[in-house]
């Protein structure tokens, strides 16, 4: 039967100013009860936000957090120890940085590209100096990849050293280059994938991702690849997530991203709601049944509708005469041929349970923190002494309000139009699909080329206004 109105969870989305919504009611369509809004504004708002969370007896909080916020969500979840995180805060350890997904990585022996991580600069000069090339460098921190921008190929220490003078990171963070076919990102829900689909890179290129020209298709997803991101998804007890994985040349699939914060179709959107309605409801509500390979399907339309439908709904297989008839078809999975419709019963979507203990405790896990940048003269090959170690941070403060972006209309207006192509019929469609500024600034934030489904913008105008944005930013 599952719980009655007065049973269910009092649920609140957990919003932040500037950055892109993954959630809004629609996607809990059917929810008997109001669902509050809490948003969290920056700078010192940690007091004012665990008070509107209590004030609003909210049990649920419902939402993502972005890298430079996650420290302070850390500690907002321990004073509201009766509130529920989905995500739990513990499995968006690996959304604050790619070195929190090799952390990750290494501890439940995931396959990931050999990876190096150097707080001390000195000593990862010296290893730069006399290993082999090439190497991928990688921002580790930061609100997003921006699409691959903050990776890099090196092939020789020179070009190391230069990219790390230019740019410098910190952690100094890299891995061994592996010859890719390709990447593949798997999405899930309830460890269940439902959508995963091919990135290739441009020919004579590297970087897979569609931003930097990549192309991408939905067909033949190979069956260890699946079952690497299911195992991924159950070692992060994720309610949902995503995972890039390489497809090497040397036929090995390894991890290259994973985390709960990633872009999907609003129909992707809807079902983890009603995934999560179901959860809460003790089975109140139905539980999405999404088909293995439904993607194979649905990626056969254009990009334009996939990004328009809602509440896409599949029946089970049951064998009437048409589900005879279609029960006939069968599958290359593995090394066999199967019926499609017996994959669901081989890739389950699970009840995934509140955590009630901490895997990822800052105190120990805070290494941003912890080894904070210092002066170069106190990086010597010893490494900072622990007396010098600060302690991790009781706000974001400082870095946020340095993220924080303010931007009017009109400003918007004039960025958009700087960019050939961009006219201001163009700009009008894009300020006019959108609610606000803000939301504009949060897809240039997280990823441009949702701006595809606003009429008239293809992805390479999109790519341009990426350019843009970040050349704008000094990026």
């Amino acid at each position: 039967m599952g719980l009655s109105n007065k049973q269910l969870p009092k649920i609140g989305f957990l919003y932040l100013d500037y950055v892109l919504r993954f959630f809004d009611h629609s996607n809990f369509k059917g929810w008997p009860n109001k669902i509050e809004t809490v948003t969290y504004h920056w700078k010192n708002d940690k007091a004012r936000f665990i008070k509107e969370v209590k004030r609003k007896k909210i049990d649920v909080l419902i939402g993502n957090i972005p890298a430079t916020a996650y420290e302070t969500f850390r500690e907002i979840a321990r004073e509201l120890p009766h509130v529920r995180f989905i995500p739990s805060m513990d499995t968006q350890f690996s959304n604050k940085s790619k070195e929190n997904v090799t952390r990750f990585a290494w501890k439940y022996d995931l396959p990931i590209p050999k990876t190096y991580i150097y707080y001390n600069h000195a000593n990862a000069d010296k290893f730069l100096k006399k290993c082999s090339y090439p190497k991928i460098i990688k921002k580790s921190y930061g609100p997003s990849n921006y699409g691959g921008y903050f990776v890099h190929k090196v092939d020789s220490y020179k070009e190391a050293r230069d990219l790390y003078d230019d740019r410098k990171y910190h952690p100094q963070y890299f891995q061994d280059f592996v010859p890719m076919e390709a990447d593949i990102r798997v999405m899930l829900i309830g460890h269940k994938p439902v959508c995963a689909f091919w990135r290739r890179a441009p020919e004579g290129e590297w970087l897979t991702n569609t931003s930097q020209g990549g192309s991408m298709d939905y067909m033949d997803v190979p069956k260890n690849v699946l079952d690497l991101a299911v195992k991924v998804s159950k070692a992060a007890k994720a309610e949902y997530w995503a995972c890039d994985v390489a497809y090497g040349k040397d036929g090995k699939v390894r991890i290259l991203e994973c985390a709960t914060a990633f872009a999907a179709f609003p129909y992707i959107r809807d079902w983890i709601g009603q995934y999560i309605m179901w959860s809460l409801s003790e089975g109140r509500f139905k539980k999405p049944h999404t088909p293995m390979f439904n993607w194979e399907e649905l990626g056969k339309m254009d990009s334009s509708i996939l990004r328009t439908l809602r509440h896409i709904h599949f029946g089970k297989f049951s064998p009437s005469y048409d589900g005879a008839y279609f029960g006939k078809k069968k599958k290359l999975y593995g090394k066999k041929k199967v019926h499609l419709h017996e994959l669901d019963t081989v890739y389950k979507m699970y009840d995934v349970k509140e955590r009630k203990t901490e895997e990822w405790p800052s105190e120990k896990w805070n290494y941003q923190d912890k080894l904070a940048l210092k002066p170069s003269k106190s990086l010597n090959a010893k490494g900072p002494k622990k007396k010098d170690v600060p302690h991790p941070t009781k706000d974001e403060s400082t870095e946020s309000s340095s993220t924080k972006v303010t931007i009017t209309k009109d400003e918007l207006s004039e960025i958009l139009t700087s960019v050939d192509g961009i006219g201001n019929k163009k700009v009008s469609n894009i300020l006019n699909h959108y609610a606000n500024t803000e939301e504009v600034v949060g897809i240039l934030e997280q990823d441009s080329t949702i701006l595809t489904e606003v009429k008239g913008i293809t992805k390479k105008l999109a790519s341009k206004i990426a350019k843009a944005w970040n050349k704008l930013k000094g990026k």
